[in-house]
């Protein structure tokens, strides 16, 4: 077994980047640009930027509707942080570990809005006219989307595609 320090800074380099990134354009977006008061800044024809207090997980669940859920939630997902952390430094594979810095990134970010302001800001908003196929989300929420997607990807790419019997025979 190699030294594995040189992997698992490459995935807490990741997280680092994501959890900066996310947290200076969230300060962008609810600071400098005033998206709190203004609610949406049109970008693009197909691309908006759009407040929205997240209270819940993705997709609207799990919805915080009082403090001792809303800590609950910090707690569920601080755990899932932790769970990361200790995949990501026995992983032995460093697409895997990046992949799992984006994740913990992603939920570092999200976590501190929870503590924070009791709702993570989210503010990515693609649409086509005025639908919006796609949920408003963040910088946090791409970056454990991409690294889940990756993970799996590498997963159903690299299985082990022989017979399971003789595996049984050796």
């Amino acid at each position: 077994m190699g030294d594995r320090r040189p992997r698992v800074a490459l995935g807490l380099a990741a997280a680092a980047i994501v959890f900066i990134l996310d947290q200076l354009l969230k300060w962008l977006v609810s600071g400098p640009l005033d998206l709190q008061v203004v609610r949406e800044i049109e970008i693009t024809s197909f691309f908006n930027l759009r407040w929205v207090e997240n209270y819940g997980v993705s997709m609207g669940f799990l919805t915080a509707g009082s403090a001792l859920e809303r800590w609950l939630l910090v707690g569920m997902t601080a755990t899932i942080a932790l769970v990361v952390l200790i995949w990501m430094w026995r992983e032995k594979n460093r697409a895997d570990t990046i992949a799992l810095g984006l994740v913990l990134g992603g939920a570092i970010g999200n976590i501190v809005d929870r503590v924070r302001l009791g709702y993570v800001v989210d503010f990515l908003g693609p649409h086509i006219g005025g639908w919006y196929p796609f949920l408003v989300f963040n910088v946090a929420d791409a970056a454990i989307t991409i690294g889940v997607l990756l993970l799996v990807l590498r997963a159903f790419l690299t299985r082990d595609r022989s017979d399971p019997a003789e595996k049984l025979n050796a």
